[in-house]
């Protein structure tokens, strides 16, 4: 079972349910801005991946911040607190299968 984490009034996210759907994957929705992200969570997708491919660098929150907090970005750990300060700044969607990122960022290739 994939488990989509993402924001639901993100265009990105639409996108990516509305494929699983129309493609019959059977999925469940994490919507962080609403249920929250646990530093837990967050720490097994750093283990996973790289923190600058969870960090959002396109989005809007990301460019909200004063030069002096993105300078701050240096690794996992800075990575880490801005984005539970923060969870818009995660790359959407992460794509989990059985607790393994399967994707981040939303292409319907590799799925």
């Amino acid at each position: 079972m994939l488990t989509v984490y993402g924001i639901s009034n993100c265009d990105t996210i639409k996108k990516t349910l509305t494929w699983l759907k129309s493609n019959q994957m059977e999925f469940l929705f994490h919507d962080y801005k609403k249920q929250g992200i646990s530093r837990e969570t967050i720490e097994d997708w750093l283990s996973q991946t790289d923190w600058a491919k969870l960090v959002n660098k396109a989005g809007t929150t990301f460019k909200a911040l004063s030069d002096e907090q993105k300078a701050a970005i240096v690794d996992s750990q800075s990575a880490l607190e801005l984005m539970l300060e923060k969870p818009s700044l995660i790359k959407r969607p992460v794509i989990e299968n059985s607790g393994k990122i399967v994707k981040i960022g939303w292409k319907p290739e590799g799925l």
